[in-house]
């Protein structure tokens, strides 16, 4: 009897379980499942520096480099010329330029007509006068520089202390003897240079010696054509 009762009991218990309904599961299709992998970082600032706004055409252009001009050169073109230490006749021969030979250009005298001009083989300067029929330019002159130079010459005499009058040349100077007057007369102020000297008071006029002066010097005559020797005072 009791094992009956057991038995409908349990089957009771069967029946009232699956008469229960089924609790309602709602699954979100839409929404994809977060992924737990990444973890949310702050972005960062935005830069807020305005960027300036590139301007058509205000790419610089490279500037063309204009060519140089061609060297200015001074032609000893129908005779020789001499190169002054200075730009005159007062200062020292220093070189020749001769017949057909040229030298550069390097500058110009403001206050006369001579050129400053690179020696031939060597690396000094000197100056040759414009004024004579002998040279000729090649080149534009006018794009040379020009400035006053300021190293003055120093004065060069020749003086004559003999009886005899004397004459200078290729200047033709006339020197009168020591003893013809007071003012100086027998005393010239001469460009440096050769000098021949010639006595006027015998016949013919006779050579007495070649000199060659320089700035600064002066020359006493002290022998006259006959050979007698003279002191100066």
């Amino acid at each position: 009897m009791n094992r009956l009762v057991s038995i409908f009991a349990l089957g009771f218990l069967l029946l009232t379980q699956a008469c229960q309904p089924a609790s309602s599961i709602q699954i979100n299709e839409d929404s994809p499942p977060a992924d737990e992998s990444l973890t949310d970082e702050p972005s960062p600032p935005a830069d807020s520096t305005p960027q300036p706004t590139p301007t058509p055409g205000s790419t610089p252009q490279p500037s063309s480099t204009p060519e140089p001009l061609p060297p200015v050169r001074i032609v000893a073109f129908d005779g020789n010329l001499y190169i002054r230490r200075g730009p005159g006749t007062e200062y020292n021969r220093i070189g020749l330029l001769k017949k057909g030979e040229s030298a550069q250009v390097v500058g110009r005298d403001i206050l006369s007509k001579w050129v400053q001009v690179i020696i031939p083989e060597s690396e000094r300067t000197g100056w040759v006068s414009l004024l004579t029929p002998f040279t000729k330019i090649e080149g534009d002159l006018s794009q040379i520089d020009s400035f006053t130079f300021t190293d003055w010459p120093q004065p060069a005499y020749i003086k004559n202390c003999t009886e005899h009058d004397m004459i200078i040349e290729p200047v033709s100077l006339y020197l009168y003897n020591l003893y013809a007057n007071s003012v100086y007369r027998n005393e010239a102020q001469v460009d440096p240079g050769t000098y021949d000297i010639y006595d006027l008071f015998l016949p013919d006029g006779p050579l007495i010696q070649t000199v060659d002066i320089r700035e600064g010097e002066t020359f006493y005559i002290t022998v006259d054509g006959n050979g007698t020797e003279h002191l100066c005072p």
